[in-house]
């Protein structure tokens, strides 16, 4: 039985993941830690074998190397931090593991490697990421790393990427691929948080087997 804590657990995704964890056979709430809760991450670390983290940019880093400092894994959805410094962490602890997916849904890791696969033959692309109002960061992770893995592959896609934030929505994001006389979308749409859990946890149950200490995309996984 594998014990997941889950950081920022009192917002829409952390609620969401603590009771996916509950349903789970395999995995235990074994912690909640979230500053509106009163719980700090340290309380809940000694109890933990994975932590899973959905809190904000601003503190997700800090996150990560308090994890990783107290040698527990540690799964992470919040985006708009800095990865390279997330790296160094997990290379300078080197007793957990850290993976990191802009997106956990199955499907929008699906549109990101059909997008990877596009590219060579139609380099020229256009992104266009939409997400609800209360969303931290612009771009998305998901469309940086869908631009990134595009560019790996040869393509380019044209800046700025377009992001809009309205209420109503969840996730959102369409691929525009232009060529002589054609364009070809690629298009994923999360309507529900639930679209996230599966993702969620197979990181969960996963993130202890990785052969690295640091590990991004949902794809690695897959």
């Amino acid at each position: 039985m594998t014990k997941v804590a889950v950081s920022g657990a009192a917002g829409r995704m952390g609620q969401t993941v603590c009771e996916a964890v509950e349903g789970a056979a395999d995995l235990e709430l074994s912690g909640r830690a979230d500053p509106s809760l009163g719980v700090a991450l340290a309380e809940v670390l000694g109890d933990a074998d994975v932590v899973v983290d959905f809190s904000i940019p601003d503190t997700a880093l800090a996150n990560v190397e308090e994890c990783l400092a107290a040698g527990v894994h540690v799964v992470v959805g919040t985006t708009g931090f800095d990865l390279d410094a997330a790296r160094a962490a997990a290379a300078k602890w080197a007793s957990a593991n850290c993976f990191v997916a802009p997106n956990f849904a199955i499907g929008a890791v699906l549109m990101m490697v059909a997008a990877q696969t596009i590219a060579p033959h139609m380099p020229e692309a256009e992104i266009i990421e939409l997400h609800h109002d209360k969303k931290l960061d612009a771009p998305s992770g998901t469309a940086a790393r869908t631009a990134e893995l595009i560019e790996a592959a040869g393509g380019h896609v044209h800046q700025p990427i377009h992001s809009v934030r309205l209420p109503g929505l969840v996730a959102h994001q369409e691929v525009i691929f232009g060529g002589a006389g054609q364009t070809l979308r690629v298009r994923h749409d999360s309507i529900d948080r639930h679209s996230f859990m599966p993702g969620v946890l197979l990181a969960a149950r996963k993130v202890g087997e990785l052969p690295d200490h640091f590990t991004v995309g949902l794809e690695k996984l897959l």
